[in-house]
C-alpha cells in the first residue's frame, strides 16, 4: 500500500445490474470471528476451519497454496537484496514466477511496460485473462505486486498478489462455464504512487473502459492484528465481497485507512466501480474492534508494515483464507454462469493426432454433438500451429451433431517437431458456451542436421525468458556464485518443504544423429550421512533421465552430460527440478546448460 495522505469526500456512486449481485449462498455457515496470530508459510499447525459449500457454488481456495507462493515470493526477494521494488530484479522475478503459473495454466498473459510515469526502471505490469465468457463484459481484480526498498512486502502486497494468484488458477482447474470475462492484473510500482494501475487505466480507450463492469482491489489481506475492510463498503460493486464476509460473521467496516492509496483509486478516478478487502496498515486496532475481532487494541494494524520484517512469519493465515475465499466467492457470482447451458454440445477429433512431413498435410473428423436443449450453430477454430503450419475447416461451421474435416497443411520450411494444437468451438445464441479439444501434430525429420546448440539463454544472463516454472530463481544472487558469468538458477536451499523447477521447450531437429546435454551443477548442504533427503531431478516431458541428492554435494561446479539423442526429430519438453524436505537446506546451483546436436 502506498504511503499518503488519505482521499476525503464522499465516495463514487456506482451502480451494477442487480441480476448479478446475488446473495451469499445458502449452504455458507457461518464462522466465528477469532483473531489468529501471525504464522509462518511453512507452519504445520492445523489451517483455519472451512465451511462446505454446495457442488455448484464457489470452491474453498487452498490457503496452503496461497502460502506457498507467499514462500516463493519471500524467496525472491531474499535472493534480490532483500526486496521487491518495482525497479530492481526481485520484481522482475516476481513477475515472471506468476507469469509462468499463469501461462500453464491457460491465461492469455500480456506484460505491459509502463513508459510513461513510472519510477525508473520500473517492471512491467502483469495482466492475464481467462479466455472465456462474454467480452463486452469484464470483472478484473488486482493487486499490486512490488514491496517498497526496505523489505520483501509479504503483507504488503505479497498476500494479495498471492491470492489472486490461486484464483486464477483454481478457476482454471475448475475451467467453469463462464458467464463473464475474468481479469487479474499485477501492478507495478504502487508503492511509488499508484504510477502502474495509473498507466493501465490511461492506456484504455473509452470502450475498453465501459466493458469493465467493476474493479476489485486487494492490498493488505493478511494484516497480523488485522480488521476486515472493504472498499466503498456501501456500494453495489461491493455487495459480493461484503455477503461472504456477513455469512462468517465478521461486520467489515468501510476501508478509511485506505481510502485513495492504493491501485483501486487509478480505476476510481476514471469512473469504474472499485471495492476489494483490506486487513489494515500502520493505523491503530481500535477497542471495539478488537471486542469484535480478537487481536490487540491501540496497536496497528500491522507493525511490520513498510519494514524488513514484512516476511512470511508476518500472515494472519485466518484472514489470508477468510480474503482468499471471499475473493473466489464475488469472482463466481459475478463471471461464472450459475446454470448448466440451455444448449450445450460436445467437441472432439478423432483421430486426436497425426504425424507429416514437412511439406505435406493431413486431415481429422471435428466431431459435435448436442448434448442439452437444441441445436445450434458452432464456429471452429484453431490456435497454436508453429510457422510454416496453417488450419482450415470444412465447412467453417455446423450443426451441432455434424461433422467437419480439420485439414493441417505444413510448409517444406516447417521444423520437425511435436506441436499440440488446440481446436475451439464457439456456440451460438443466447447464453452460448465454448468447448475446446486437443489435436496433436507431429512433423516427421528429414534431411540433415544444422550442428548446434538449441537452448535458449542456457546460462541465463539474458533475463529470465524462455525459461518458464520458478523463474525467480534466476539471478545473480548473494550467497552464491555463478558459473560463468554473473547469472545463475538457484534452486532449493530454503531448508524447508519447497519444490523448484525451471523448463523449457524445443525442437530437437531431425536428421541429427546425436544430441547431448550438457549443464554445470553446485550441490551444498547441511545434511549429512548418506540418505538422499534433497533431490535434483532432470526430466524430458514426464521421463527422469537422471536424479542426483544431497549425497552428491561437493566443493564448486561439477558439469554433467545427458544423451538426448532418443529425442531426436521431436519437440520437447526439457525441466530441472529441485525438491527438499522439511528441514536443513540443499542448494542445487545450476548455470552454463547447452543442448548441442550433431
Amino acid at each position: 500500500m502506498l504511503r499518503r495522505f488519505a482521499v476525503t469526500g464522499a465516495s463514487l456512486a456506482v451502480t451494477l445490474a442487480a441480476a448479478l449481485l446475488t446473495t451469499a449462498p445458502a449452504s455458507a455457515a457461518p464462522v466465528a470471528a477469532a483473531h489468529v496470530t501471525a504464522t509462518p508459510a511453512t507452519a504445520t499447525s492445523p489451517g483455519p476451519a472451512r465451511h462446505a459449500l454446495a457442488a455448484d457454488d464457489a470452491p474453498d481456495v487452498d490457503v496452503t497454496k496461497v502460502q506457498a507462493h507467499l514462500t516463493e515470493l519471500n524467496a525472491i526477494a531474499n535472493r534480490n537484496g532483500g526486496t521487491r521494488k518495482s525497479s530492481g530484479q526481485g520484481y522482475r522475478d516476481s513477475v515472471a514466477y506468476v507469469k509462468g503459473r499463469l501461462q500453464a495454466a491457460g491465461y492469455t498473459v500480456t506484460e505491459q511496460p509502463c513508459t510513461s510515469g513510472c519510477a525508473s526502471g520500473a517492471g512491467p505490469n502483469l495482466i492475464a485473462e481467462w479466455p472465456q465468457g462474454d467480452t463486452s463484459s469484464v470483472y478484473m481484480f488486482g493487486s499490486h505486486l512490488d514491496s517498497v526498498g526496505a523489505g520483501p512486502g509479504i503483507n504488503d502486497n505479497g498476500s494479495g498478489s498471492a491470492a489472486l494468484l490461486e484464483t486464477a488458477l483454481t478457476l482454471a482447474e475448475r475451467h467453469p462455464a463462464m458467464a463473464a470475462r475474468a481479469r487479474f492484473a499485477w501492478w507495478t510500482d504502487e508503492e511509488q504512487g499508484l504510477n502502474g494501475s495509473d498507466f493501465y487505466v490511461g492506456s484504455l480507450s473509452s470502450t475498453e473502459r465501459s466493458r469493465i463492469k467493476a474493479y476489485y482491489n486487494f492490498d493488505m489481506i493478511a494484516s497480523p492484528n488485522g480488521g476486515y475492510f472493504i472498499n466503498h463498503l456501501t456500494s453495489a460493486a461491493a455487495q459480493p465481497m461484503k455477503a461472504y464476509w456477513d455469512s462468517l460473521g465478521l461486520q467489515p467496516e468501510e476501508n478509511t485507512e485506505g481510502a485513495g492509496r492504493s491501485d483501486d483509486y487509478s480505476f476510481e478516478q476514471a469512473g469504474i466501480p472499485t471495492s476489494g478487502y483490506a486487513m489494515g496498515a500502520s493505523a491503530r486496532k481500535t477497542s471495539a474492534q478488537a471486542a469484535k475481532w480478537g487481536g490487540t487494541a491501540n496497536r496497528a494494524y500491522d507493525s511490520c508494515y513498510h519494514q524488513s520484517c514484512d516476511t512470511t512469519a508476518n500472515i494472519n493465515v485466518t484472514g489470508l483464507d477468510r480474503s482468499v475465499d471471499g475473493i473466489a466467492s464475488t469472482l463466481w457470482k459475478l463471471a461464472v454462469a450459475r446454470s448448466t447451458p440451455a444448449n450445450d454440445f460436445s467437441l472432439t477429433a478423432t483421430p486426436a493426432s497425426g504425424g507429416v512431413a514437412p511439406g505435406e498435410s493431413l486431415t481429422t473428423t471435428i466431431a459435435t454433438q448436442t448434448t442439452s436443449g437444441s441445436a445450434q450453430t458452432v464456429a471452429l477454430s484453431a490456435s497454436g500451429a508453429p510457422a510454416g503450419v496453417t488450419v482450415s475447416f470444412s465447412p467453417g461451421s455446423v450443426t451441432s451433431g455434424a461433422n467437419a474435416t480439420m485439414t493441417v497443411a505444413t510448409a517444406a520450411s516447417t521444423a520437425p517437431g511435436t506441436y499440440p494444437l488446440t481446436v475451439t468451438g464457439t456456440g451460438s445464441g443466447p447464453g452460448a458456451v465454448t468447448h475446446t479439444t486437443s489435436f496433436s501434430l507431429t512433423v516427421k525429420g528429414a534431411g540433415g542436421c544444422a550442428a548446434g546448440q538449441l537452448l535458449a539463454n542456457g546460462g541465463f544472463e539474458n533475463g529470465t525468458s524462455p525459461w518458464t516454472g520458478d523463474t525467480g530463481t534466476i539471478g545473480a544472487h548473494t550467497g552464491q556464485s555463478a558459473h560463468g558469468g554473473s547469472r545463475f538458477a538457484w534452486l532449493g536451499g530454503y531448508g524447508s518443504t519447497a519444490t523448484d523447477t525451471l523448463s523449457q521447450s524445443l525442437t530437437v531437429p531431425a536428421g541429427c544423429a546425436k544430441a547431448t546435454l550438457a549443464y554445470w551443477l553446485h550441490i551444498d548442504t547441511a545434511e549429512s550421512g548418506g540418505t538422499a533427503y534433497d533431490t535434483f531431478r532432470v526430466k524430458v516431458g514426464n521421463t527422469t533421465l537422471t536424479t542426483l541428492s544431497n549425497t552428491d554435494a561437493a566443493p564448486g561446479y561439477a558439469q554433467h552430460t545427458l544423451d538426448l539423442s532418443p529425442y531426436v526429430g521431436q519437440r520437447i519438453t526439457l525441466t530441472f527440478t529441485a525438491t527438499e524436505d522439511s528441514s536443513l537446506q540443499t542448494s542445487f546451483v545450476l548455470d552454463d546448460t547447452s543442448l548441442q546436436v550433431s
